[in-house]
Parts: structure tokens; sequence; C-alpha cells
């Protein structure tokens, strides 16, 4: 359900700033133009059939799909009139809607176009009006035999529902403000200019500072994008995506920015679902290797090289003479795909990596897996980063030889499964670039060997990895071990301390237990991340830094961020490049391979032989559920090499009955809930005694509780 807050309009516009920097010249000239180049990346998918007409029913504007639509290149439908692909029947139809649109502003209906050999079919439409001046935009969709009768905004995409656009000056505030702005906030346009967009929020201080930390953000880095609960006139309010780009003349001096905002409620609710539609579009391959890059701009490939010529069946003179399309590469049954990874890379620069097909010259088709970064908005650039999925037969391997070869040149990862595979496949993807990666999973999965898996096929493997477990250092102590301090920062601060970010200076730097960082020290994690400096404590001197971030977590820090426990736009800096461990329940097929790797281990460094494990041992701890994951089928393993008298691993089985196992369906923080608690009233509530029990420090078992809700009332 939408927010409703109640708010008085009328108080805020006499209380809103006049605009403190005159109107430059080169934005009256230039920002509307500018606009509309921002307006075309934001909304002009390539599969998607959208036109931009004038007020004369000229086409201004045609995307891919609506060149695909209409069976003619773009070039051949902009300058001509809407009428030149109507069907006799519906043209003086076509005068009486289109006068009511220009009108109402809106309109939705279904039309009879006529295809270049002559045949008619029927389509779908939605028209806003005035989303640029004298600029109105037309969506176009397949009207399927079945549906029948005119068209309802429920049938259209969400998407499409309308466009707020507005310009603003260097300093922040609304000097124009479009059609599609003024139905989406309800304000009309002589209402908002001279605002700053702070005007459209709740009375919050924190919603200026963090508008102009945005505005901030475009205008070092070109664009930004976020998403956040909008409020209308009404009070209502709605989650709205919003793009800003940072507007420079010629010499690069700062003139304005162009915003484009999208209405996605409807989205906003269905992300789960997207995310799901997104990993049914994966496939599994037992090898990859990069084929190459293509970058463009819109729909143009301007750049391929070699590698991926050749896996498409192209040469370089069908590139130079225009015939490699993006959009005639893809299949049909992707397009959603695609428009979900341009929509990431609008937000987060880059796109998730995500398993599709491409269209080869012959007609076949070959899997891959791609990732997609906008680098510019005006001019729209992109590049993609392409995979070939396509896989070498191989023999079978043993699962004695599993042991002694890794897999995935990961030799300090054990495991065969199908999931494992899947996830350091997408280490093998990711690892080469700069991206910021969260690893995520329980707690004993192995977090932070993914992590040293990233940093040593990276470009900084010769450059330091540096370590922090941010719930093992207590609170107050945190900022200072992370960012350093000078001397006499603070009591006790007798000389200058180094902090890890420095210490990682050039290599990559690992957060684990990120969730646990407090919510005041977040904001300076943020800066120091997307500003690559920070300031040690005590220090007025901006020290510039080169790092590449891994943070991990076992907590949901989705729900942390719904309860305000954890701030959004830190989650979405972490989260570029998602990586999912799997629990051991999940890889039972691993286990045997671990049991061997393990006993091998701690033989080793206790000068023992141990050569055979059992099948009723391996067939035991097969259908353990191991709750806490690798870590404690380690921990099992050492204290079974130390059980054992002979060459044969003696494991204490009758332990594993006696302790109640995660059942079915239970939540694994259950488990661990009901573990500490047993732990702490065995320990007579004394913290110390209970972190000594379980071996860990007792920050951490203070983390654990507060996490889980724990407390030593009533134990």
């Amino acid at each position: 359900m939408k927010p409703h807050l109640h708010i008085e309009p009328a108080g805020s516009l006499q209380s809103r700033p006049e605009p403190q920097a005159v109107l430059s010249p080169w934005l009256v000239e230039n920002g509307l133009r500018e606009l509309q180049s921002l307006f075309r990346a934001v909304v002009f998918h390539p599969s998607s059939p959208i036109l931009i007409a004038d007020d004369d029913r000229n086409y201004q504007e045609a995307s891919v799909g609506a060149g695909k639509l209409f069976g003619l290149q773009r070039e051949n439908i902009i300058g001509r009139r809407l009428d030149d692909f109507l069907a006799p029947s519906v043209s003086s139809l076509l005068q009486e809607r289109w006068q009511q649109f220009l009108k109402d502003g809106d309109q939705v209906g279904t039309l009879q176009l006529l295809r270049p050999d002559g045949s008619s079919y029927d389509v779908e439409y939605r028209a806003r009006g005035n989303v640029l001046p004298v600029r109105h935009l037309l969506l176009l969709k397949d009207k399927l035999p079945s549906s029948g009768g005119a068209a309802s905004a429920e049938e259209m995409p969400n998407w499409v529902q309308d466009y707020a656009l507005c310009l603003l000056d260097a300093d922040g505030h609304i000097v124009a403000w479009y059609g599609g702005a003024e139905r989406m906030y309800g304000y009309r346009s002589e209402e908002v200019l001279g605002a700053g967009l702070a005007f459209f929020y709740p009375a919050d201080d924190r919603q200026l500072v963090r508008m102009e930390r945005k505005l901030l953000r475009a205008a070092r880095e070109g664009h930004a994008a976020s998403e956040a609960w909008h409020c209308r006139k009404d009070g209502s309010q709605f989650w709205a995506n919003s793009v800003t780009m940072a507007l420079r003349d010629e010499a690069g001096i700062l003139q304005g920015y162009a915003r484009v905002v999208r209405d996605f409620t409807d989205r906003h609710e269905r992300d789960e679902a997207l995310d799901i539609r997104r990993a049914e579009l994966r496939t599994e391959a037992d090898q990859s290797t990069i084929a190459g890059v293509a970058s463009g701009e819109f729909e143009r490939i301007a750049e391929m090289n070699d590698p991926l010529l050749e896996m498409l069946g192209y040469t370089r003179e069908d590139l130079l003479a225009g015939r490699i399309v993006w959009a005639s590469l893809t299949p049909k049954e992707y397009a959603a795909a695609d428009e979900f990874a341009h929509e990431e890379g609008l937000r987060f620069g880059a796109s998730s990596p995500f398993e599709k097909e491409l269209l080869r010259k012959d007609g076949t088709r070959v899997s891959v897996r791609v990732a997609t970064a906008v680098l510019k908005l005006s001019p729209f650039r992109w590049i993609s980063f392409v995979t070939d999925l396509r896989s070498e037969p191989g023999a079978q391997v043993s699962l004695d030889s599993l042991v002694e070869k890794p897999q995935h040149n990961f030799p300090e990862i054990v495991g065969s499964s199908r999931v494992l595979k899947r996830v350091l496949a997408q280490v093998e993807l990711v690892a080469p670039t700069d991206a910021t990666v969260l690893v995520l999973g329980e707690t004993g999965t192995g977090k932070e060997m993914i992590a040293l898996a990233l940093h040593r096929l990276s470009p900084r493997r010769n450059f330091p990895f540096v370590s922090v477990n941010c719930a093992a250092i207590p609170t107050g102590l945190l900022e200072s071990e992370l960012f350093g301090y000078e001397k006499g920062a603070f009591t006790g601060a007798l000389q200058q301390k180094i902090g890890r970010f420095e210490m990682a200076h050039r290599g990559t730097l690992f957060l684990d237990e990120v969730g646990d960082i407090p919510l005041e020290l977040q904001p300076k994690l943020l800066r120091a991340l997307q500003e690559k400096c920070f300031e040690r404590l005590g220090s007025t001197r901006t020290t510039p830094i080169d790092i590449r971030l891994v943070a991990a977590t076992n907590q949901n820090l989705t729900q942390m961020v719904g309860d305000k426990l954890f701030r959004s736009d830190l989650y979405y800096r972490l989260k570029v490049f998602p990586v999912t461990l799997p629990a051991l329940r999940e890889r039972p097929e691993d286990i045997p391979l671990l049991a061997r790797h393990f006993t091998k281990k701690y033989a080793e460094r206790m000068g023992r032989r141990i050569d055979l494990i059992s099948s009723a041992t391996l067939a035991a701890m097969v259908d353990w559920p191991w709750p806490g994951n690798i870590r404690e089928l380690e921990n099992f393993i050492e204290k079974s090499v130390i059980l054992s008298r002979g060459t044969s691993l003696r494991a204490p089985l009758a332990e594993l009955r006696a302790t109640t196992p995660l059942q079915t369906g239970s939540a694994l923080e259950d488990v661990e809930r009901d573990h500490i608690v047993r732990i702490l009233r065995e320990s007579g509530g004394v913290i110390s005694v209970a972190a000594r029990r379980l071996r860990i420090p007792r920050t951490t078992l203070n983390a654990l509780m507060k996490r889980l809700h724990v407390s030593r009332t009533g134990l």
C-alpha cells in the first residue's frame, strides 16, 4: 500500500527558497535539447515500440522496437506522419482522436496499421501529452487476437504511466517544469518554479541533505540515479525512479541538471518477482571464457572486438557497414531481461550479469552471459561484456580426483556441486573488474574464501588484501579502525594510526559482517566508497584511496533497510554484484569431498596418517543438516582426527545424533538463538564466559544477541 502523508503545500510554497543563481544563457539555449537526450536514454529500450510526435503527428523520434513493429528502419520513420502508417479505414477516426488527445493529454486505444507489403495489423497504444514542449509520447504494442476491444491502461506496461521531466539550475532550483511532471506531482509550473527538489518531500531536513548529495554525485560522475518515496501535492506518495544528469557547457562549467522521474510503485512491489524471473533465465555451463566486448550508442554497435565478431559469425566489414544492431542479436523472449539490465545500468552504472542467447549471423543461437554498463547519458554510450557459455565436452572426473584437482581454478575451494559451480562462475566473471561485490550467505559458508578468490583473480592480486570483521570491533572503535586517526584526535591517541582503508590502497578491502556497521557510521563509509577519499579522525585533510571493495553478511539487508537499520543508498552501493553462497545442506554432494579434504589437512598437521573414511560415516555426515555449515563440518572433522587411532577416521557420530538437528522449514536464526540462550544459561548470563565457550569474541556475541533479540533478562 502506498504511504499517505498529510502535508500543507501552501505553507511549503511560502517558505520555499528563491533561486540563488541567475539562469544561464547556455541552459536557456541548450537545456531542452539535453533533457530530450536524457529522456531518450532513460525511456528508449530497444525492444519497446516508442514514438515521439509533435502536434501535427510528425514523428520526431522512434525506437528500434518501433522500427521492428513497422518493418522499417528508424530513419524511414522519423520525419513522417502517423497517418502514413494507418489503414485508410481509420484515417478519419485518427483526426478526431488526435484532437481529443491534444485536449486531454492522455489516451489509450487501438489502431490498424499497414505493413510495407500492404497487409494490416492491429496495435494497442497509449499516448501521453507534452512530456516535453510540443512532444508527445506514444507506446505501441501488438494487439493479440484474443484481447478484443479497446486497450485499457491496465493492459499497457506499467512503466509508461507517465514521466516527470524538469530542468534545474546549477544550484538545484527548478527552472522548467513540463506536462508529465504536472500530472505526476499535481503541481502546476507556476507553483514550483524556483523551488528546490526538497520541496516535494515531507518536512524533513535530511531529505534536503540527501538531494544535495545526489546533485553533487551527478555533477561529479555525470549522472546519478536513485529510488525513493516522493510526495504529491495531495499528500499521497509514490515510489519514484529518478535519473539526474549534469549539464555542462563546452568549457566544462556546470550550468544545471536535467531530471527524469518515473512512478515505479508497481515495479517496486514486484522487485522480488523480477529478480526470480531473471534468475530463471540463467543456464548452466561447464566452462566459460570471455568472448569479447561490444560498445555503442543506443541500438547501434559502434565497436566489437574480434573474438565476439567470430563468435557471432560476423566480419569487421559487417560492423563498419552498420549491419550489426544489438536489438537484432537478441531473441524476443529475452527482451524483458535486456530491459531489466538497462534499468540496472541506469541506476547502478552496470547491470548484474545475466544469461541469455544471442543470434548468430546464420540464425543459430549461442548461450552467453552479459553484463552491461552505462558509460554516459548524453550522448548515450554503453558497453557490454559478453562471456561465451558454450561447453566443451569432457570426461567425467572421479570423486577422489576432485579433492586433488580443484575446479574453476580455486585451489582453496572444495566442491563440485552445480550450485557451487554457479557461484564460482560468477566469481570468475566479476573478479577482473573493479565492481563492488556483496557476498551473501549463512554463517560458516565460506564468504571470506570467496573474497580471497575475487582478490587473487583480479588485477590487484599483487597488492594488499585487508580484511575487517565489522562485528568483532566495538562500535566506538570501528570508525578509527576503518579510517585511522591523527595524534591527539581523542584521549589516548598518542600517535597517528593508519586505518584499514589506507592499508588496502590499490588492493582489496573485505568488510565482513557489513550489516553490523552502526547506522551513524554508514554515511561516512558511503562517502568514502563513492568519492574514493576520506578524512582520518581529527584531520581536515582528504586522503584519496583506490580500493576494490568486497562486503559480506549473513543478515537480510533488504529487511534491515525496511526496518531503517541500514541505509538504502549504502545497500545499493554494496550490491552492485551480489553473490549468494549456498548452505551446506543445499550441496550435500560436496560433503564427502570436504570431509576428505579436512581429514587430510588435519592429519598432516597432527602428524597422523588417515587414509580411510567408512561409507557409514560419510552417509551419516551427508544426512546431517550442518546448521553451522562448512565451519561446523571442519570443526567436527578436526575433533574426529584427534580421536582417531589408526588409518581410518573415527567420527563421534553419537554427538550428531544427540544434538537436535535443524528441522525442515525451521530458520537458521532460530537454531542460533536457541544455542546462544542455552550457553548463556549455562554460563550464568556472563557474556565473557559464554563468548569463550562459543569460541567467538565478546563483541561478536553482543552483536549476535542484538540481531537475534536475545536478552540476559529472564535466562
